[in-house]
C-alpha cells in the first residue's frame, strides 16, 4: 500500500469562506482529511472525512463508497488521522 504522510495546512479560513482541511492522510486513492472546527464556547475540536479519488476521463472526482479492497487502505489512512490527531492532543496538553 502506498500513503503519504500529514501533510499541515496554515491556511484554514473561519466563517462563510472556504476552509482548507488541518491535514491530509492518503493511502492509494482513499483520503481522510482532518477538520478544526470549535464549540459555541471556543474549545477547538477535530473532524475527519474521507473519500475516494477517481479520474473520469479528464475530471477528477470523489466518492464516498469503497470497493472491497479499498477498505485496507481506508483503514491505513484513518489509522495515520488517527494518531496524527492524538499526538498533536497529548504534544498540546503538555
Amino acid at each position: 500500500m502506498q500513503g503519504k504522510e500529514a501533510k499541515e495546512n496554515g491556511n484554514a479560513m473561519k466563517g462563510n469562506e472556504a476552509r482548507a482541511p488541518k491535514a491530509k492522510f492518503n493511502a492509494g486513492a482513499v483520503q481522510v482529511c482532518m477538520w478544526e472546527n470549535e464549540t459555541k464556547e471556543g474549545k477547538p475540536y477535530a473532524k475527519f472525512s474521507i473519500d475516494k479519488r477517481y479520474k473520469d476521463g479528464e475530471q477528477w472526482k470523489s466518492a464516498n463508497s469503497l470497493r472491497l479492497d479499498e477498505i485496507p487502505k481506508a483503514i491505513v489512512a484513518l489509522q495515520r488521522a488517527y494518531e496524527y490527531a492524538t499526538l498533536k492532543e497529548q504534544h498540546a496538553q503538555g
